[in-house]
């Protein structure tokens, strides 16, 4: 009787994928850039909620919920930021007189160092609205930065553009996802008055000529209240076509290239709303240094006390 000899059996390992680098955006390829956001010394209440909505603005690429102590100083910070891939820090502070801000480049700099003159809280923005539009999912993507008055050709002017330009990640048009821009930063430059707006908004797309009856009942899926009306026909007729269709100019509109959730399709035109979401500052440039909150001054507007 033949034998049959038994085989033996190799185990399968399965290859391992290659995870992609966090810290790489998958579509450009470029690194992408993270934030710090904290405080030197001790702020009160108000500017402490000011560290919170700045954060809520550099989110999803920063820590929500940093933890600082007392006895944490700068170098503190910086020994976290390179293995964690930060690679931009803004730090609250305030003095005796007025609050001030400064966004600094890791490990080596620069620094702008600016005095915010007035600063409202996403809040207070909130509060001043009828319909105040905060989504669950706003801050699942990084906003667009808009630098508006900064072509003035000035050294420290151009200098404050890179920066800003980098704090937030590079979007490709020609990949980029028209859901994933739902809120835009608008830095505007005074030459005027030398002062920077800093603006937050959210972004909202309208199909025109629909009225808000038919776009609540077309996405929230809820079967509207007919008990009053006589036919089904009475709810399209009372809504009425374009009656409520607010920012329907040609300047307002675009035609979309691909759909834009349930209501915004593509190849029709919708009307591009923004709504300010908070917080707003304005800004006033007063030194640039080309180190991490130290060096050599490259731009120098006025004396500046503080715990730096």
């Amino acid at each position: 009787m033949a034998r049959f000899r038994n085989k033996k059996k190799v185990a399968f390992v399965k290859p391992a994928k290659k995870q992609p680098s966090q810290n790489v955006d998958h579509v450009t390829g470029d690194k992408i850039p993270r934030s710090f956001v904290f405080s030197r010394l001790k702020l009160p209440a108000t500017l402490k909620q000011l560290q919170a909505d700045l954060r809520k603005v550099m989110l999803p690429y920063t820590a929500l919920n940093l933890k600082e102590k007392k006895r944490n100083n700068l170098k503190d910070f910086l020994n976290v930021a390179g293995p964690m891939g930060v690679t931009h820090f803004l730090m609250l502070s305030k003095t005796g007189t007025s609050p001030y801000l400064r966004v600094a480049r890791t490990p080596q700099g620069p620094t702008l160092t600016f005095k915010i003159q007035e600063y409202s809280l996403a809040v207070d923005i909130a509060n001043s609205q009828l319909r105040p539009r905060v989504p669950k999912d706003l801050f699942k993507n990084s906003p667009l930065i808009v630098l508006s008055g900064f072509g003035t050709g000035e050294q420290h002017l151009k200098l404050t553009t890179i920066m800003f330009q980098n704090i937030f990640p590079a979007i490709d048009i020609n990949t980029v996802k028209l859901s994933s821009c739902q809120r835009i930063v608008l830095l505007n430059y005074n030459k005027e008055t030398k002062l920077i707006d800093f603006r937050h908004y959210s972004i909202r797309l309208q199909p025109v000529g629909v009225s808000r009856r038919i776009r609540k009942f077309v996405q929230n899926h809820k079967v509207p209240d007919l008990s009053s009306l006589q036919d089904v026909s009475d709810f399209i007729t009372k809504a009425g076509y374009g009656s409520e269709s607010e920012g329907d100019e040609e300047a307002a509109t675009v035609s979309l290239a691909s759909d834009v959730g349930r209501v915004n399709k593509a190849s029709t035109k919708s009307a591009v709303k923004l709504q300010e979401i908070g917080p707003r500052m304005t800004l006033d440039l007063i030194k640039i240094e080309d180190g991490l909150c130290s060096g050599t001054i490259i731009f120098g507007n006025r004396w500046i006390e503080g715990p730096w």
